[in-house]
């Protein structure tokens, strides 16, 4: 089990449990002021926070918030949404936000385009994306929180792999795992954050 600590995020407006392992990006470079990104400092993952505007028309539902992941997960990814594969989404609960906001999570995989290769080295296999939408429209806000996995030959166990039976592997359990964590940590403190509701 790993070892979590609580987090202040965009100055300790929001705190919530990170893997102790994961190091702040922000020590080595630029990141927007309204990310957080943290990265595995023994593998690939990186956990993403990310405060946009929200998306979608007023309201919430299943539809409705169910555009609004796909509208995010297409600015995310960009003109390779036809490399990605939505296994599941479901419903998800921030047990420290009393109000309850309508969140959901999303667990695919997008498999690089042949040909495509990352800056030093071999493109991974495919990258799994574990997304969370929260939904603050008192604020008119909506933060993702997105953890990806690349998955690189050599790096995983491809026996352990395969969505279509169920089968996530040790990298795409733990990133499940953190997922977890942070909906049952993740506390606002500062509501100013989201400017004048």
């Amino acid at each position: 089990m790993p070892g979590y600590h609580v987090t202040p995020l965009y100055g300790g407006a929001i705190v919530c449990d990170i893997p102790e392992k994961f190091a702040d990006v922000s020590k080595l470079r630029q990141v927007p002021d309204n990310q957080e990104v943290w990265i595995d400092k023994d593998g690939y993952t990186s956990i993403i926070f990310d405060i946009t505007e929200r998306v979608g028309e007023p309201g919430h539902g299943p539809e409705i918030d169910g555009r609004a992941m796909t509208t995010h997960l297409e600015d995310m990814v960009g003109s390779d949404i036809d490399t990605v594969k939505i296994w599941n989404t479901a419903e998800t609960e921030f047990s420290r936000l009393e109000s309850k906001p309508p969140a959901y999570t999303l667990i695919a995989t997008q498999t690089p385009r042949t040909g495509q290769s990352r800056q030093g080295g071999s493109p991974p296999d495919f990258t799994a994306i574990i997304m969370t939408l929260l939904r603050l429209e008192k604020y008119k806000s909506d933060i993702l929180i997105t953890i990806n996995v690349p998955h690189i030959k050599g790096e995983y166990d491809e026996d352990e792999v395969d969505l279509e039976l169920g089968k996530q592997g040790k990298l795409i359990g733990d990133a499940v795992e953190y997922s977890a964590r942070i909906w049952e940590s993740l506390k606002i403190k500062d509501w100013g954050l989201f400017g004048e509701s």
